[in-house]
């Protein structure tokens, strides 16, 4: 499970460090793609292959399912993290989440996130607000 905040910096060859509590889970590749909020989802290749296996079940006749399947997947990079446990983030993907030197990376459970320090810490001052606000239900069961 990915948990926590860290702070790693992009090298001038587009990689990360991956953080130290991520790298035995990681260990085995991972699959980096397009997120929303124009983030980078960091998946464990185990983990990629059984939300593929879901995706695989979404109807081919749905446009939203297949506008949604194209763009996630095509912008998918299988990696291999290096001896430094080291990864390279594809230039598009490095692109699409505008990512600077600076970044966040943050455990979200299944996956974990890659941010531009800046935007992170603007989506997450926007956020902590409506957090500490949420008076129902939001994940069903849980609170």
């Amino acid at each position: 499970m990915f948990l926590g905040t860290y702070a790693p910096r992009l090298d001038e060859k587009g990689r990360i460090i991956l953080p130290a509590k991520f790298r035995d889970e990681l260990a085995g590749g991972v699959v980096m793609t397009r997120g929303q909020e124009n983030c980078i989802y960091v998946f464990s290749t185990r983990e990629f292959e059984e939300l593929h296996e879901k995706i695989r079940q979404a109807p081919v006749t749905s446009k939203q399912a297949r506008d949604y399947l194209r763009v996630f997947l095509s912008g998918a990079s299988m990696e291999t993290p290096d001896k430094q446990h080291r990864v390279t983030v594809p230039a598009a993907l490095r692109s699409y989440a505008k990512l600077d030197r600076d970044l966040v990376v943050i455990g979200a459970g299944s996956r974990a996130e890659i941010w531009d320090a800046e935007a992170w810490n603007s989506y997450l001052a926007a956020q902590e607000a409506a957090f500490s606000e949420t008076d129902e239900e939001v994940i069903p069961g849980l609170f």
